[in-house]
This record gives structure tokens, sequence and C-alpha cells, in this order.
């Protein structure tokens, strides 16, 4: 029989077990387009099954910011005013809309569509870069598991083609690692001037999200014992790398804020001097260990610990607790905050899985091993195909409807103004509605006065006193939007005042943070 080449054992995946075998493999990369397109035709479809709301900055931060550059009206959040966000973010989406005003092609549907269906083209970056650092670390077959966790993976599938920042910050982690010479086995094929696409990548992850810089201190901690010129990497490479990228988002900020704001300064005093971010609710200590990260890894979980032993990548791996750990120190947690390390954990998931998977050619029950492979393939796509199509389509998609519903509507010159009786930013705003008519929403911006209620949580607490105080001052608008939970309350309020329910919408089966909130209702003023 012909002895077996080097090329057939990186088919079969011996290089999981035997990294000197596939030294010459993992130089044999494979067409970039080629993943990139698969990457890309996934991600846009699963844009196409994102339609629940479940974060407001998604709306908020982005999108309605990017609509008051292009279009000239749409609300600024407190934040804004604070000047703890910066405009780089924003400004990708705001060029989008001036590309779609230009084609005259800002009707509602692809005011609603565009923006997730661009960032499926950014997410389809961050998966080729993680099967690119996979290919270089271990190899193709690792490499294959590895996207295969990628884009499986429910929490992925659900945040990585929405519009929020975090999801860029995960994009621009995962290229930027890819880059950095420190986190590699093998230097001899690195690409031509990785050290500086990889400073480039990360300083554009920290102008975008400043906290992202947690990374970076690890990994430029790593790379600063790891150089052989030291001084010349942080002073030929980090320093001006580093204030180029910064220098030019303050000039954005500079034309945008019209006066000098230090975004990153404000970000780090609000976030973590004053504990600001508390404001919005606050974990143990210990929630991203036993609630957020593995919620979000779900049934990964078992695969990334596998994976994390058998490779032995302690400098890898310790990036994930470093992040985890330094994130636990911070009173508000979210789970979009750790989203940039989970595809770290899904490429240790997709080293397990190909060891496993290679144990059928190499274990002397093949049977046994073939159907171990298959078991656990089996037991991931069945637990996080479910949740991903739940969370995407079915839980929380009222307020994405009603405001989809409420565009078409004002796009016909049905909606004169509208008034939202729900807790702040439960809905997108006016980058949906693309009207420029009147609405308004309960404020919930911080009050510098502790034990000072916002307008949002005094309506919660008591709907029929704050509406009736309410009257007394407004112009009463076309529609009013509202849960269930609050109308039950003010049903009787609104007939008084005349107006009926036009339109009803599921929203979730179970509560969140609130009561359950079943449905979302609008109501119409009659003889309008």
């Amino acid at each position: 029989m012909r002895k077996r080449t080097k090329v057939a054992e990186f088919a079969h995946g011996d290089e999981a077990s035997n990294p000197k075998s596939f030294q010459e493999d993992r130089n044999q990369f494979p067409s970039s387009k080629k993943i990139f397109l698969i990457c890309l035709i996934f991600r846009i479809t699963n844009s196409l099954f994102v339609q629940t709301y479940f974060n407001p900055d998604e709306h908020w931060q982005a999108l309605e910011v990017a609509h008051r550059i292009t279009f000239g009206y749409g609300h600024l959040t407190w934040e804004w005013t604070k000047g703890i966000r910066s405009y780089l973010h924003p400004m990708i989406f705001a060029v989008l809309y001036k590309v779609l005003s230009l084609l005259h092609l800002d009707t509602p549907l692809f005011m609603i569509k565009a923006p997730r269906l661009f960032q499926s083209l950014l997410s389809a970056f961050g998966d080729l870069y993680l099967f690119k650092l996979s290919h270089v670390l271990y190899g193709g077959h690792v490499a294959n598991w590895a996207l295969f966790a990628q884009l499986t993976n429910w929490f992925m599938f659900y945040c990585i083609t929405r519009t929020l920042s975090n999801s860029l910050e995960t994009i621009l982690t995962v290229v930027s690692l890819y880059y950095w010479p420190s986190l590699r086995t093998n230097l001899t094929k690195m690409p031509s001037g990785s050290r500086t696409w990889a400073l480039l990548t990360a300083a554009l992850a920290c102008a975008i999200r400043p906290t992202s810089a947690i990374i970076w201190v690890y990994v430029g901690i790593t790379e600063f014992f790891g150089s052989h010129n030291k001084l010349k990497f942080i002073f030929l490479q980090v320093v001006p790398i580093g204030s180029i990228v910064l220098g030019l988002t303050f000039i954005l900020d500079r034309l945008m804020y019209g006066s000098w704001v230090l975004v990153p300064l404000n970000f780090l005093k609000f976030n973590f001097l004053s504990s600001g971010g508390d404001y919005y609710g606050t974990h143990p200590w210990h929630w991203y260990f036993t609630q957020g990260f593995t919620v979000i890894i779900f049934t990964f979980l078992p695969f990334m610990v596998v994976g994390i032993i058998q490779s032995k990548n302690w400098k890898l791996s310790g990036l994930i607790l470093w992040v985890l750990a330094l994130y636990s120190i911070l009173g508000h947690k979210e789970f979009r905050f750790v989203l940039p390390v989970l595809p770290l954990a899904l490429l240790f998931s997709g080293y397990s899985l190909a060891k496993l998977s290679q144990q059928q050619h190499s274990s002397s029950n093949k049977n046994k091993s073939f159907w171990k492979i298959k078991a656990a393939v089996f037991f991931l796509l069945v637990t996080n195909i479910p949740m991903a199509l739940y969370m995407t389509m079915v839980h929380q998609r009222g307020t994405e409807d009603v405001m989809n519903y409420l565009a078409k509507e004002a796009n016909q010159r049905n909606v004169k103004s509208i008034l939202f009786l729900m807790p702040c930013h439960s809905t997108p705003f006016y980058s949906t509605l693309h009207q420029n008519l009147p609405m308004h929403f309960l404020d919930c911006s911080p009050s510098e006065i502790k034990g000072i209620q916002d307008e949002s949580d005094r309506f919660i607490m008591d709907p029929i006193g704050f509406v009736s105080e309410y009257v007394k001052n407004w112009a009463p608008p076309s529609h009013i939007v509202l849960f269930d939970t609050e109308e039950k309350y003010i049903k009787d309020f609104l007939f008084s005042h005349s107006f009926k329910e036009i339109k009803r919408f599921f929203h979730a089966h179970f509560k969140v943070d609130r009561d359950l909130q079943a449905s979302v209702v609008v109501y119409a003023l009659l003889d309008q």
C-alpha cells in the first residue's frame, strides 16, 4: 500500500494531535475568497433572520445618530450631550444612509434592512479571520471546525449582524489577533507589516469602544515581552499608530460636537471612576462566569474547556479569562460586553471537535469514534439552532414590528405624531420611521440628584397617575404606543380621550427585566 503523504494526513486531521506533521499544511492556506463568500452568504441570510429587539444601543447609539447626520433629524440621547460617545461608529452607517439617499433607495424596506445587511458584510470578514487565525495556529482541520462553531453558535447568530458597536469591536478584535506575532507559534509566514495591521485594527477597536483597551493591554504586554526590540515596538509602532488613529478620531468628534471632546476620557470617568453604568443595573461579581459568558457560549462550553486543555494554549485562553475577570470588577454587566472573546472560545471548541473527529481515523474502534463526533455535532445543532431561530425571529419582536408598521403608515401620510408610553428606548426611532414627525418617548436620562425618578420609572410605577398629569400640557398625538402591561391600567383613560386600538403585535412569551410584556399595542386618535 502506498505510504500516506503529508497532505493526506492534513485531510484526515492528524495535525490536531501531531503539530509537527502539519507544519507544511498550515502554510498551504485555502482560498480566502471562497471562505469569505461562504461566510458572506451565511451572514446575509443571518441578517434577514434577525427580526427582534435586543439592546437599545443597536438603534439609539448607531443608526439614530447616523440618521441625524445624514438626514438632519434624529434623537441624540444624553450620552451625546455628555460627550461619552464617539461619532466614528455612527459615521459608518451615515455613509450607508447617504448612498441610499443619493440612489433614492431610502424607502421603509431599505432603511430597515440595509444596515444589518451591511453589518453582515463586516461580520463575514470576522468569520474569515477566525478561520485564518485557527488555520495558522492549528491547521485546516481545526479551522474548519472553528468556523463551524462560529457559524452555529446561537449568540453569534443572534448578535453579530446587529449594528451594535460591540459587534464591530468583535470583528476588529478577531482581525487584529490574526496579525499579532506574539500569539503565533510559527513566525516564518507572518503577513507583511503584520504588527502594523495588528496595532491599527486594535486602535480602531479602542476608538469605537474604549473598553476594548482591556483586551489590548493583555496582548500588548505579551507582545512587549516577546519583542526583540522593545523600544522600537513602543515608540516607533504603538505610539505613532495609536496617536494617528485616536488623533483622527478626536478631529472627527471635534467637527461633529463643535468643540474638543475627549471621548475616551469622558467614557472612563463615567463608567469606571463614577460607576455611572451602575445606573442601568448591577450584577454580582461572578455573573460573567456563572451566567453571562456561560449563556452566550451555551452548549459549546464543555468543548471549549476540553479544547483549552488539549491545545495547552494558555496565552490565548488566558485572554478570555483576563477579559472576564476585568469586566467582572464593573457593577454593570451585559452579555454583549464579552462578545469580543466569544470567537476565541469557539476556536477552542473547534479544536476539541477536530480532535474528536480525527479519532475516527486513528482509533482502533473507528465505528465508535465515528458516532462520537456525529453525536457531538447533533447535540450542538439541536441545542443552538432552535435557540438562534427563537431569539432572532420570535422573542421581543413586537417593538421592531410596531415601528416597521408605523414607518409604512407614515410613508402613506397616515401618521401625524406618536407618543411612546413605555420604558425609554423600547423601540427604534427616526432611523426606522424615516419621517420628520413629532415623536415623544419617556425620558430616562440619569439624574445628577440621587433619588429622583425619571419619566419612564414614574410611568411604570403609576401609569394612570402619570398620564393624568401628562395630558394637562399635551397636544394629543395621532398615535400612542404602549405595552399590554401598562395598557390594562390606562385603557379606559385612552377610550375617554377618543383613542381606539388599531393594531396589536406579539412581543414575548416570557419576561426579561420587568413584568411579562406579551404584546405591543397601537392606539389611534379618532376623527383626526
